[in-house]
């Protein structure tokens, strides 16, 4: 059966059951249909009563074709924790509709390892995305509506950062030029659009800790700068209250469940190669306040989003993993070997082997970068042989850390309860979190820093443009905030051809943009875009719904 058919044969409980499985009251939820509810967080996270869970933190390595099953992993340890007994929750990001309709596939797990209702969840859900758009929007077309009435800011039309956003994937809307039609149409100016994901009010929604910390934060968004070069905020042009209003819903966390009636924390989507990746800090915090283990992800390997996760998020949000999951494939690890995807299915524990060095940077990155405890999650394929299986154990093992083979596609939480095992008795060891970065350092030396100790390459090309925008950065005072680097999901380096773990690359820099409202600074790395495209056969095109309502052709 596909992942639909499964998700659709389950017998989902009702929304209310799962919030009293984790201590909510009637006033801590509303209702979002029978399945779903938007939480009220407030009264639950500054209650000193209720003591934090463990923070287990699922990665991977550099994501292929082949599919590492982060996601699906996340959600099956999580079932497994809780048939050992233990009292725990997933924590994940909301899919956005770009990849669901595009190639890459929503994010609500599969097999038997799903979050329900995975329609409701890969499309539109809450409605937290389109806030999220409209809100963005709203910035968007006050620039543009102060800039016509007068530009008493002295906006700079060709030094305006802020670009639209829709969640979707079009490459048409990457470069526009708008305002045509004259003057009683606007100022004709070059414009463009992100993918909703990448925009800064999606991180920032996912950083704030409360709807005043979120209105605050908005508010120090930089849209572009005057003419004089001097910042322009969000606040100067009095959009962040009336982008707040748009937001006061899409920023409470959403309380969904498994396929095993664990219940899921699903709160905000930043893409892990061009955003921060991870899901929000309140739905985390919640999370951990609400179990004694709470499984999160970020996105792709643990060079970007779990990379974000600790030097962004944790600085930001206080937190501290107590465990670390790294997924990998022995399909994919053959591919980072030099397999073809469509020899996969053959042994070949020579590429294995060879592929390994990808696995085994990830470990290093998290072991001794960020000093944090980890075991590998092998998520089994049924073309996996017995003796690549034993090799990848053994060769983890050589390494000092424990591989264990988990199977929560193919039987839920009962293939997880071995990982689950392990996962408890990381979570005991003693761990100090570290950074890859001193957050003083200047931002030149923290990207080189994240590109030689986590990427494993020897510097970095700056562009000229990147140099000045670095310099007017630096001489406006945004130094001591993080970096949040965009670079190809595909590989360690910013070349998406260059698998495994090589060695001898620089990272090209091209631009450097500022994200003060999030709190970072993004660096954008190689080719990487901020609105994807839709491949040759797009995933829509097999997308349907019959006459009674249920939708067919969703994976």
């Amino acid at each position: 059966m596909t992942d639909i058919e499964i998700a659709q044969q389950c017998k989902i409980k009702n929304i209310e059951e799962i919030c009293q499985k984790v201590g909510l009251t009637r006033d801590d939820y509303d209702f979002y249909g029978k399945y779903k509810a938007k939480l009220n967080v407030n009264q639950i996270l500054n209650s000193p009563e209720r003591k934090n869970g463990k923070l287990v933190l699922v990665t991977a390595i550099t994501p292929t074709p082949a599919g590492e099953g982060k996601t699906t992993t996340t959600i099956g340890l999580a079932d497994g924790l809780n048939l050992l007994g233990k009292n725990a929750v997933v924590a994940l990001r909301e899919p956005s509709l770009g990849p669901v309709f595009g190639v890459k596939g929503g994010a609500a797990g599969g097999g038997y390892a799903q979050v329900v209702p995975m329609e409701d969840i890969n499309l539109h859900f809450t409605g937290d995305f389109h806030a999220i758009g409209a809100a963005n929007n709203l910035l968007a077309a006050m620039i543009d509506n102060h800039i016509h009435q007068g530009n008493e800011l002295n906006i700079d039309t060709k030094r305006i950062t802020w670009k639209r956003c829709v969640d979707m994937n079009d490459r048409q809307l990457r470069f526009v030029t708008d305002g045509l039609g004259g003057k009683a149409n606007g100022t004709p100016r070059d414009d463009g659009f992100d993918i909703t994901v990448a925009s800064e009010v999606m991180a920032v929604l996912c950083l704030a800790s409360d709807l005043a910390d979120l209105k605050a934060r908005l508010g120090r968004i930089v849209i572009g700068y005057n003419t004089s070069g001097e910042p322009v905020t969000c606040a100067q042009l009095k959009a962040n209250g009336a982008m707040t209003v748009l937001l006061k819903d899409a920023i409470r966390p959403n309380l969904c469940q498994t396929l095993e009636g664990t219940p899921a924390f699903i709160h905000g989507g930043p893409f892990a190669n061009i955003a921060h990746g991870c899901n929000s800090v309140i739905a985390t915090k919640l999370a951990l306040k609400l179990s004694d283990y709470c499984i999160t992800e970020a996105g792709f390997g643990a060079d970007l989003g779990a990379e974000k996760f600790l030097d962004i998020k944790c600085r930001v949000a206080g937190l501290k993993p107590d465990a670390v999951v790294i997924v990998a494939t022995i399909r994919a690890l053959k591919m980072h070997g030099g397999v073809e995807k469509t020899e996969l299915a053959q042994e070949n524990l020579t590429a294995l082997e060879k592929g390994v060095s990808n696995l085994l940077k990830h470990i290093d990155n998290i072991k001794n970068v960020y000093g944090m405890p980890c075991v590998v999650a092998v998520n089994k394929f049924h073309a996996d042989t017995q003796n690549e299986v034993d090799l990848l154990i053994k060769l983890c093992e050589q390494n000092g850390t424990k591989a264990i083979l988990a199977d929560g596609w193919a039987k839920g939480g009962k293939g997880m309860t071995d990982l689950a095992s392990e996962v408890v008795a990381l979570c005991e060891e003693k761990s100090t979190l570290s950074f890859a970065y001193p957050i003083d350092a200047p931002i030149y030396d923290k990207i080189e820093m994240l590109v030689k100790r986590v990427y494993g390459g020897v510097g970095i090309e700056v562009s000229d443009n990147a140099k000045e925008q670095i310099n007017k950065l630096e001489e406006l005072g945004y130094t001591n905030i993080p970096i949040c680097v965009a670079k190809t999901q595909y590989s360690l380096s910013d070349n998406p051809k260059l698998l495994g773990a090589p060695k001898g690359f620089t990272v090209s820099v091209k631009n450097v943009k500022l994200s003060a409202g999030a709190g970072f600074i993004v660096v954008l790395t190689g080719d990487v875009m901020t609105m994807p495209g839709l491949p040759k056969k797009p995933a829509a095109e097999s997308i349907d719904v019959l006459p009674d309502g249920t939708v067919v052709g969703l994976f």
